[in-house]
């Protein structure tokens, strides 16, 4: 429905607009385009309306989304096609028997017929699939006098607390049904559907500020619910505010807004929606909110911004016969959505409106549509692929992994790259090891013992088991105070190394590790780590309020390197010890616990913990980031009987001869920590391919020599396809641009909800001058800013 629609080329049915189609034309030669438009008229009084005409009305047939936000009654829309012949822009208007032949005939209506790719690809996705229950506009609910408190919900006719439903008719609360996993419940919902008739229940802990999941007994399935708002406050429920008051209406000036979803979303505060250049929305695709918040930020961030926007001519240029696969196309595309405001208009002043609607109504474009980027970036991933939530700082890693340097400029992801030496001791001999590794995001641990106000924590727990324990609403809440001096110091302490091998005492011992920066990079990512697991390995989120600085000073966290008196480890290797029975191969559980807290899959952490032999959670992150891609990523582990591997890798390499090619496994590693290839294969040959003495050696040997075997060479270029991208930085090290360690915040993602995999995520960003609030397609300046509140905060570096 834009100005000037959509070209599709009849060849490889790639869809264009209307400033597009004519690089196409010129690139590849084809001259056969169906023209595609919706128009949004205005109705001819006395038409027959009230409603909004379906995709089955004979004036629509493209399988197009319509716009919601448009007065039904007064509009209705209408599509058209028409084949189009360049250079010279002949048009033949669609369908049209007479003048094309039948083959092209069949496939013009085969296109026009197509089912959207998008939703083929999302089957499983609720959004555009649910109808409004046919009980939602007529639903009667009984003056019972029932109130539903906030937490401590249990079955009324058993004692299970999981998948809990309230009927909305009678106010009952009942489990659901029973799951072949052992999981949900005994059917008591469904029992009280047959028992009453009442017809819609909705799922206790999926209530939110946007929606609830609502379920109809009589349509059996998944429904929605217009009403859900008011059926809610009938029983106490403002999903608005996610608080219950006696009599179920808002009650502000008695109760101050204090959980994650009121304080972050800003929620009862008027906020100026912002338009133009930068502030352009994003909409939610279905639990899509993660990748939202992270690309408003990336784009937010001027070294993106030239690496994709300002090469956008060249980049679509010279992108591919499809660019629907290309990652620098795809980003560029999406760049230019978000900064352009071409998608991102004022409303029409009122005295224009009633002018334009005489003859055309032209909608306003607010907001772009990620769904080509997210099905590339996606692609083959097992968890962004599907329609759950995911967890951002994740999804950012991911970004950075793909990130490729756009037609010879500098890689844009360099900005984030930072190099920290950790400094490992042995407790017995005080003798220490300094090793390099690459990083992007600094993980703050929450000093939770370091709590401001653990008196009042005190008594709000006694408080909150109280009522839960009484069924009555849970008192105010108190969130745990923690000063971000405590966090930061908490970061620069000595760690246990688990399983610490001492090469001074050639046996195991006790260690501590330290860890600093030995780079500081052009723009600092923090994380807090709020997400932990509990003693049952269940995950839960630390809901605290963390002081955040606006200027970030980490200067003192400068590596310093061997200091006088230090004396280092010897450089010897382990003993490798293979077990009668390598199954029984012991794993470091806390490593994993580690990785997992960092959102990855659990069996990931696993096999990364497994496959870099234990050496610790920094080692195992980067193979996960070297093998995410890969379709069994998240699969469980399965580790073969010994000589499997050596056996197959021998029978691989074969006529090669290559006995003594390194892991590809670990190449993959120190090549995602920014290396070349060649460095990392001389690195593991030289140290009898052990992954930690390879990276000292690679900082120890800053020029090592060139590999000379052709057969070496052969591989290398057929294993390493960025090998190009990596040859033209010109220096045999990660790439990093270190500076002075004094930063300032100019971004920060939210999140709500009780863990990565649920819940909503909201960007804020400062814009010329001011805080500005991204909720997916809702661009607003920020009044309150709740910089306490964020997952992961952006700092810039001051220049010096």
């Amino acid at each position: 429905d834009s100005e000037g629609g959509l070209y599709v080329c009849m060849n490889t049915f790639l869809g264009f607009g209307r400033e597009h189609i004519e690089r196409h034309y010129r690139k590849t030669g084809q001259c056969v385009y169906l023209h595609l438009k919706r128009h949004l008229r205005q109705k001819v009084p006395g038409a027959s309306g009230g409603a909004l005409p379906k995709r089955r009305n004979a004036k629509l047939f493209l399988d197009l989304e319509i716009s919601s936000d448009l007065n039904s009654d007064d509009f209705e829309y209408e599509d058209e096609a028409k084949l189009v012949i360049f250079p010279d822009h002949y048009e033949i208007s669609l369908p049209n028997i007479e003048e094309l032949p039948a083959l092209v005939t069949i496939a013009c209506d085969a296109l026009l017929s197509a089912k959207s790719p998008y939703r083929k690809q999302e089957p499983d996705s609720w959004e555009e699939e649910l109808q409004a229950s046919k009980h939602a506009k007529t639903l009667v609910q009984l003056d019972n006098g029932v109130r539903i408190p906030p937490s401590g919900w249990k079955c009324s006719r058993c004692d299970l607390r999981e998948n809990l439903w309230l009927n909305l008719s009678d106010g009952s609360v009942l489990c659901g049904k029973w799951f072949f996993d052992g999981s949900g419940g005994n059917g008591h919902a469904v029992e009280h559907y047959r028992d009453t008739g009442y017809p819609l229940a909705v799922k206790l802990g999926t209530i939110t500020p946007d929606g609830a999941d609502v379920y109809s007994f009589d349509e059996e399935e998944p429904v929605l619910d217009p009403h859900i708002a008011k059926h809610l406050a009938h029983f106490g429920i403002d999903m608005l505010q996610m608080q219950v008051t006696d009599n179920g209406l808002r009650d502000n000036d008695i109760k101050p807004r204090v959980s994650e979803w009121e304080v972050i979303q800003e929620a009862g505060v008027k906020l100026k929606p912002m338009y133009g250049p930068g502030y352009t929305g994003m909409k939610n695709l279905g639990n899509s909110c993660y990748l939202n918040a992270v690309m408003q930020a990336i784009f937010s961030i001027p070294e993106f911004q030239r690496a994709y926007v300002g090469n956008l001519p060249r980049i679509f240029d010279y992108s591919p016969l499809d660019p629907t696969q290309d990652f620098n196309t795809q980003m560029a595309k999406l760049g230019h959505g978000l900064l352009s405001g071409q998608y991102s208009k004022p409303p029409m002043k009122s005295e224009l409106i009633e002018q334009v609607m005489k003859e055309e109504h032209k909608p306003q474009h607010n907001g772009i549509s990620p769904r080509m980027f997210k099905a590339f970036i996606s692609k083959g991933h097992p968890e962004f692929s599907s329609n759950r939530q995911q967890d951002a700082q994740e999804f950012f890693l991911h970004l950075i992994n793909l990130v490729e340097e756009p037609l010879g400029s500098e890689n844009p992801s360099d900005v984030f790259r930072f190099l920290v030496e950790e400094r490992t001791q042995c407790c017995q001999s005080r003798k220490v090891r300094y090793t390099h590794r690459v990083d992007y995001i600094m993980q703050l641990p929450v000093a939770m013992e370091a709590a401001t106000n653990k008196d009042e924590l005190i008594a709000y727990e006694l408080k909150r088991r109280e009522a839960e324990a009484a069924r009555r609403p849970l008192p105010e809440l108190v969130r745990a105070k923690i000063p971000f001096s405590a966090c930061l110091q908490a970061f620069s302490e000595p760690s246990n190394v688990e399983d610490f091998w001492s090469s001074a005492l050639q046996a195991k011992s006790a260690g501590v590790k330290t860890s600093r920066f030995a780079s500081f990079p052009e723009y600092l990512v923090v994380q807090i780590k709020k997400f932990t697991f509990g003693l049952d390995w269940i995950p839960k989120k630390l809901d605290v309020s963390i002081d955040m600085p606006d200027f970030l000073d980490i200067t003192h966290l400068r590596a310093r390197g061997l200091q006088p008196g230090e004396e280092e480890l010897p450089d010897i290797a382990p003993p490798i010890v293979i077990p009668d029975d390598p199954k029984a191969l012991d794993i470091d559980e806390s490593s994993v616990m580690q990785l997992a807290e960092m959102g990855f899959p659990l069996e990931a952490c696993r096999k990364a913990v497994y496959y870099t032999g234990n050496l610790g959670a920094e080692v195992a992150f980067n193979w996960i980031i070297a093998h995410m891609e890969e379709p069994d990523f998240a699969e469980p582990l399965v580790i073969p009987a010994f000589g499997e591997v050596a056996s197959s890798e021998a029978a691989a390499l074969g006529a090669v001869g290559l006995d003594n090619q390194p892991p590809e496994e670990m190449v993959a590693i120190i090549i995602s920590m920014g290396f070349q290839r060649n460095v990392a294969i001389q690195a593991l040959k030289a140290t009898n391919n052990n992954l930690e003495r390879a990276l000292e050696w690679i900082f120890s040997h800053p020029d090592p020599e060139e590999e000379s075997d052709p057969a070496l060479d052969t591989i290398d270029m057929e294993n390493n396809a960025n090998a190009n991208i990596l040859a033209e930085t010109g220096s045999e090290g990660p790439r990093i641009k270190d500076g002075p360690g004094r930063y300032e915040l100019f971004g920060f993602i939210s999140h709500m909800g009780t863990s990565t995999m649920s819940g909503h995520y909201v960007c804020h960003l400062r814009k010329e001058g001011r805080w500005v609030i991204y909720n997916d397609l809702r661009v607003c300046a920020s009044e309150r800013p709740p910089k306490d509140l964020g997952y992961i905060y952006f700092y810039h570096r001051i220049p010096s």
